[in-house]
C-alpha cells in the first residue's frame, strides 16, 4: 500500500508559507506597475495629475510614452516578492507561536489580537527587507531620468547617498505597512470566517474558496488602502528628493505633513483603492492556491 505522505513541519512548512506569498505579492505588485506609476505621479504633482485615473493614464502616456507605465517594475517585482516572503511566512510563524504561548482556545477567544500582532510583527521585518527597493522604486518613477533600472537605480543611490538613503522612509514605510498589513489580515479572517460561517467549507470544491479568498481580499483591500493612505502620500513624498544637511527623517515628515494637509494625504486614494483591491484580492487567492499545490494545507487554522 501506498504511504501517506508525512504534512511538513518546522522550516519546511514555513519556507512553503514564505514562497507562497513571495508569487502571491511579488505577481500581483508587478502586474499593477502601470497603476502604481499612475498612483505615484499623482501623490507627487497633484496640480499636473489630478483629471482622474484613466485620464491620468492617458496623460502619462502622451508626455512620456507607453513604456513609462513599467517603471519601477524591476524594484516592485523584487522587493514584493521579498515583502511576501516574510510577510505570510512571518504572519503564520507568529500566528504558531501565540497559540503556542496562549493554548488553542485561549487563542480563538482573543484571535482578533492574535492576527494584529502576528501581522504586525510580520511586517516589521517584512519592511526592512523591502524598504531599500521601494525607495529605489520611487527615485525612478518620480524621475524617470534618474537611472536605467533596478541595479542602476540602486547603484547611484548607494554610491552618492549611502546605505542610510535606502531607509530614509522607514518610518513613513512603517507607518503606512503596519497598519497596512494589520487591517488586511485582520479584515480577510474576520470576512472569510463569516462566510465560511454559513457553508461548509470541507464540501467546497477548489475554485469555490477561492472564488471566497478574491472577494474577502478584495474587501480587505479597500479597508487597507484607506488606513495607510496618508502615510503611504508621505513615503513618495519622502523618497523624491534627498534630505538636507542636518535633517531629521522626523522634521522631514512633520514638514511634509504640515504641507500636504488632509486632502492633500488622500491624493490618489480612488487610483489606490482600485490599486490595493486588486492585489490583496489576487495575493490571497495566488496564496491559497500555492499553499495547496505545495502541500502546506490552510495554514495556521485557530477559526473552528
Amino acid at each position: 500500500m501506498p504511504t501517506k505522505l508525512e504534512a511538513p513541519q518546522g522550516f519546511d512548512l514555513y519556507s512553503r508559507f514564505a514562497l507562497a506569498g513571495a508569487l502571491g505579492c511579488s505577481v500581483t505588485h508587478g502586474a499593477f506597475t502601470p497603476v502604481d506609476v499612475v498612483k505615484t505621479r499623482i501623490q507627487l504633482d497633484p496640480a499636473t495629475y489630478n483629471r482622474g485615473m484613466i485620464a491620468d493614464f492617458r496623460q502619462v502616456i502622451q508626455n512620456e510614452g507607453v513604456r513609462a507605465l513599467a517603471t519601477g517594475f524591476g524594484p516592485t517585482f523584487a522587493g514584493y516578492f521579498m515583502q511576501g516572503a516574510f510577510k505570510f511566512g512571518g504572519y503564520e510563524f507568529f500566528k504558531k507561536q501565540s497559540i503556542d504561548i496562549l493554548g488553542l482556545e485561549k487563542a480563538r477567544q482573543h484571535r482578533s489580537a492574535v492576527y494584529s500582532v502576528s501581522a504586525g510583527c510580520a511586517e516589521f521585518f517584512a519592511s526592512v527587507a523591502l524598504c531599500p527597493l521601494e525607495a529605489t522604486r520611487i527615485r525612478l518613477v518620480s524621475n524617470p531620468s534618474f537611472a536605467t533600472g533596478l541595479f542602476d537605480g540602486f547603484e547611484k543611490i548607494l554610491k552618492s547617498e549611502g546605505v542610510g538613503a535606502f531607509y530614509s522612509g522607514f518610518g513613513p514605510i512603517l507607518l503606512k505597512q503596519v497598519p497596512y498589513t494589520i487591517t488586511k489580515f485582520v479584515a480577510f479572517e474576520k470576512i472569510s470566517e463569516a462566510i465560511y460561517g454559513q457553508l461548509d467549507k470541507s464540501s467546497m470544491s477548489n475554485g469555490a474558496q477561492t472564488v471566497v479568498n478574491l472577494g474577502s481580499g478584495l474587501l480587505a483591500g479597500f479597508a487597507a488602502a484607506i488606513v495607510s493612505q496618508p502615510a503611504d502620500t508621505m513615503l513618495s513624498k519622502i523618497n523624491k528628493t534627498k534630505d538636507l544637511p542636518g535633517e531629521s527623517t522626523v522634521s522631514r515628515l512633520m514638514k511634509i505633513a504640515s504641507e500636504l494637509g488632509i486632502r492633500g494625504s488622500f491624493a490618489g486614494l480612488p487610483t489606490r483603492l482600485f490599486m490595493v483591491g486588486g492585489l490583496t484580492a489576487g495575493q490571497f487567492a495566488i496564496y491559497g492556491d500555492i499553499k495547496k499545490a505545495l502541500g502546506a494545507s490552510n495554514g495556521v487554522e485557530i477559526a473552528k
